[in-house]
Formats: C-alpha cells, structure tokens, sequence
C-alpha cells in the first residue's frame, strides 16, 4: 500500500513530467517522448490507486480520497490529451485571491452596488494585468476620457480594449509600469 507521502512524491514527479512535456515544441521527438513519460506516469498511478482500493482492510479517510480520485480521474487527467489545458487551476485561483480576500474589508461591501462596481473593476484590472498594462495609466486615461466627456463615460470605449488598441499605444501603456517605478525609486 502506497502512503501519503509516496502519493505526494508520485504527484509531485507528475508535476514534473508535465512541465518537461511543455518544454518541449509540439510534434518534436523530444516532445512525445515525454509525452509518454506522462502517459505511462498516469497509468501507473491508475493502477497503484485501483490496486490500493481493491484492498478490503483499507481505512475510511484514505478510501474516501481514493474513490474520490477514480470519480474524478477523467477530469483530473485531461491535461494529458490536451497540452493547452493546465494540470491545476491554481493561476485562476490566484487572480480570484485579492477580491475573495478582501471582499469583507472594502468600504460599502454590504450594499449592492458596491458589490456590482467591485465586480467590474475586479474584472478590468484582472484583464489589464494579462496584458501586463499599468492600471493607473489605464485609469488615469479613462478619467481624462470621461472628464471630457463632460463627466460621463465615452461613448465609444473600444479604444481602452487593450485587444483593439495600436501595437505603439498598447506598448505605451505596457512600457509605464517601468516607467512608474522608476520614479517612485527616485
């Protein structure tokens, strides 16, 4: 019977694997090679959990999560048959972490509104941050678009999409991080 320590090292050398796989330029030797190296990994571990289920004497906790592992298998071992499918969501649960945390701190959090306005700026600064775009630029240009605008929004704010805007202003915008934190380093 494997324990958790061996199913944390079998989890951990498939972390491993994977990443090796990514590595490497699809449709090169080197790539199904270790595409391989994972498949056979993932097989292994279906077997070692099938083998440690079938035994009778086996404990609720560890039955428990081993059962869970086979209803799950399918899910959990996507990633193997399509590369662009990440092994866990841990990328997501990391952008979701600042609004989850701090939900219970912002000013006015128990009304609706402010609920609806933390959404939507939570889903504008996550979508700058993908594009590595400085938010405060970001805003900074929205806010001088609304004040000329007579205090309300634009009419057309297509242009603050960072996917419909130039290569030199996307560029511009990408580049003020740096430009930024150099300034509040002097």
């Amino acid at each position: 019977m494997l324990g958790w320590l061996a199913w944390r090292l079998q989890i951990s050398e498939l972390y491993g694997r994977n990443r090796k796989r990514l590595r490497h330029v699809p449709g090169s030797t080197e790539r199904a090679a270790a595409e391989s190296a994972l498949r056979d990994h993932v097989a292994n571990m279906a077997v070692r959990r099938d083998i440690v289920l079938a035994d009778e004497k086996l404990r609720s906790p560890w039955r428990t999560a081993l059962a869970s592992l086979l209803d799950h298998w399918d899910g959990l071992t996507r990633f193997v048959n399509d590369a662009r499918i990440p092994l866990d969501n841990n990328y997501g649960e990391r952008l979701i972490r600042d609004p989850a945390v701090g939900r219970k701190n912002y000013s006015g959090s128990g009304s609706e509104w402010s609920g609806r306005l933390a959404m939507r700026l939570f889903s504008i600064f996550a979508t700058l941050k993908l594009w590595n775009i400085n938010p405060r630029r970001w805003l900074m240009l929205y806010l001088e678009a609304c004040a000329n605008s007579g205090g309300k929004a634009p009419t057309d704010v297509s242009g603050f999409l960072p996917w419909n805007m130039s290569p030199d202003h996307l560029s511009e915008l990408q580049n003020s991080t740096i430009d930024q934190r150099q300034k509040d380093s002097s």
